[in-house]
């Protein structure tokens, strides 16, 4: 018969098990779904198939005006009950915490990227997201502590079970994910570590710049001028410590 045949025609169970595939990634999910919708109503309009199976389909992400859900108080305590001192857990949400990380750096980042200004410990190190500007930040005791907790020494302070690198972010996201999961939190990520920091540095009364030091922004929702060098340095210091009275 003719190959438009509706019987041959693209069900839904395709878009939706991809949708589906991609739920640790909702926002992710979402823009596959709207990208696999454009490509059949491509094929529509040039009568290779007679309707459109990703149409309808329903978003699965909850949060898509604010995007990841920022980590509560109660998150972080709930993730140090379940991930003690001294397991690659913990070390993980330190080192997201009190750097403000994006996971694609968490992977890599280690001993090498330390520097001592003044007899104290800094992390040095240019994010790999394009457009990042490069981050000053003071290492705080509790990171200091929890980068030292560790038996085994590699070249970044997160390692797999073998000692190692993860090898992909991929792979660290659906570490974390089963952390998350194993301390009863759902619909957390790291990004939403990242927001919660930012949320808690400006109820502590840091300044844009000062949050903009620390999360690598170049830019400022008005004109201001950007901070860098020293300056730039101080600043970061100055939100960080913000974070200080943490119980960690």
């Amino acid at each position: 018969g003719d190959h438009r045949d509706l019987h041959s025609f693209p069900t839904r169970r395709f878009p939706i098990s991809v949708r589906d595939a991609w739920a640790s990634r909702p926002g992710a999910a979402d823009n596959l779904i709207k990208t696999v919708r454009a490509v059949y109503s491509w094929a529509m309009e040039r009568d290779e198939i007679g309707y459109n199976p990703a149409v309808g389909i329903a978003p699965i992400n909850k949060n898509p005006k604010g995007g990841a859900t920022p980590w509560t108080p109660n998150d972080l305590r709930a993730f140090k009950a379940a991930h003690p001192k001294g397991t690659t857990a913990h070390l993980w949400l330190t080192i997201q915490a009190f750097t403000a990380c994006r996971i694609g750096d968490a992977l890599w980042i280690g001993r090498q990227q330390e520097k001592t200004i003044d007899g104290k410990l800094w992390l040095e190190f240019q994010p790999r997201k394009k457009g990042s500007a490069f981050v000053s930040i003071p290492m705080l005791p509790p990171l200091v502590e929890a980068t030292r907790a560790s038996k085994v020494v590699g070249p970044s302070y997160i390692l797999n079970d073998k000692g190692l690198p993860f090898t992909s972010v991929e792979a660290l996201r659906v570490r974390v994910q089963r952390w998350c999961k194993a301390a009863g939190l759902d619909n957390r990520s790291s990004h939403g570590v990242r927001k919660a920091m930012a949320e808690l540095m400006a109820e502590a009364g840091s300044s844009q710049h000062q949050i903009m030091a620390v999360m690598a922004h170049t830019q400022a929702r008005t004109s201001e001028v950007y901070t860098k060098g020293v300056q730039r340095r101080g600043l970061a210091a100055e939100g960080l410590h913000s974070l200080a009275a943490l119980d960690w």
